[in-house]
């Protein structure tokens, strides 16, 4: 098995690494490719040096069976041709391909076959907050069809980044001294603050990322659900929140959901309010599952339930999430 990481410096990249080591993941030779910034530093991988190549348009990917991409849209779009010309499936973490009729966009623990059907030999890994809210819907959508979904995430600074991730840390260091603020990779300063707005807005004032949320939903669960999403980037550093309300065809009771939740691939029940147990981003950077808690009925909607999701988003909503769908095409042997 040859495998390929595109972007291997970025914080998703050096995701990659970890994940494909903690999984134990079949490769015989790892390569690295990253920009010319990047090109020619060195990443331990199983007590191996490799060092990240230049990506170019050249023959590199030639006997490439798998390449994980999260290099940007601009730079999935220019080398996806270069990238799967000799067979190599590409895995896109980027948002390039999501909403293309011929690339399946997938989350294996809801929609893993649609994997196997590539005409580009390209698979798209969906957008973090996507990811992990469609985990938690697959089991009520499996007891009554959900027609509505009310989402309001907390996204962390880890989303925009490494480079982001290291701002809140200065911003927080320099309010704290009194010193000027350095605002650069959010919109606002985001220590001791939230922002309502993640990505640029659009014509109908939803920004790309609640708009992510509505078509990329429809497209994993093959369903005609409408959401409706707020997106806010709140001063945690990493693994993203969401409050959740569905609304299916029938009444859905808590019970049922909880057990349905409980048998779910890709989930962990933390609901205890009793004890104060539900999730929250503090605990739960680094761990591979979805984590939902504060279930309960939706006063508002006789047909309605509400709940609390975290998820770390560098890893099942990037990384772990496209390693998993290589994972599931090696054992279904659709290579």
């Amino acid at each position: 098995m040859k495998v390929a990481i595109v972007g291997a410096s970025g914080a998703v990249g050096q995701e990659f690494l970890r994940v494909l080591q903690e999984r134990e993941f079949p490769i015989d030779e790892l390569l690295l490719f990253g920009s010319p910034r990047s090109a020619g530093s060195t990443y331990t991988f199983r007590d191996k040096e490799i060092k990240v190549k230049l990506l170019q348009h050249n023959d590199d990917f030639k006997g490439v069976d798998i390449a994980f991409t999260s290099a940007g849209a601009s730079t999935s779009k220019e080398y996806a041709e270069t990238i799967t010309k000799y067979g190599a499936v590409m895995i896109d973490n980027s948002s390039a391909f999501r909403m293309d009729a011929d690339v399946p966009l997938v989350v294996p623990e809801v929609n893993a076959p649609d994997a196997k059907v590539r005409p580009r030999g390209i698979i798209a890994n969906p957008n973090c907050t996507t990811i992990q809210m469609v985990v938690a819907l697959k089991p009520i959508e499996q007891l009554s069809h959900i027609t509505r979904v009310h989402v309001s995430t907390y996204q962390a600074a880890s989303g925009a980044g490494a480079a982001a991730m290291k701002e809140l840390y200065d911003q927080y260091r320099q309010v704290l001294a009194g010193d000027p603020v350095t605002v650069e990779r959010f919109q606002y300063q985001l220590a001791f603050n939230l922002i309502p707005q993640v990505d640029v807005f659009t014509e109908n004032d939803y920004t790309k990322e609640e708009m992510k949320m509505f078509n990329e939903t429809r497209k994993i669960m093959h369903s005609d659900v409408r959401v409706s999403a707020t997106c806010v980037r709140v001063p945690s550093l990493r693994s993203h929140s969401e409050a959740i309300w569905v609304e299916t065809e029938r009444p859905v009771s808590v019970e049922d959901a909880k057990a349905a939740f409980a048998k779910a691939e890709g989930l962990v029940i933390e609901d205890n309010p009793a004890e104060k147990k539900y999730p929250m981003p503090l605990f739960l950077a680094g761990k591979d599952p979805v984590y939902i808690g504060r279930i309960r009925k939706d006063l508002a909607n006789d047909n309605g339930l509400t709940f609390w999701i975290v998820g770390d988003q560098i890893k099942k909503g990037a990384a772990l999430n496209a390693v998993q769908i290589a994972e599931y095409l090696i054992k279904e042997q659709a290579l």
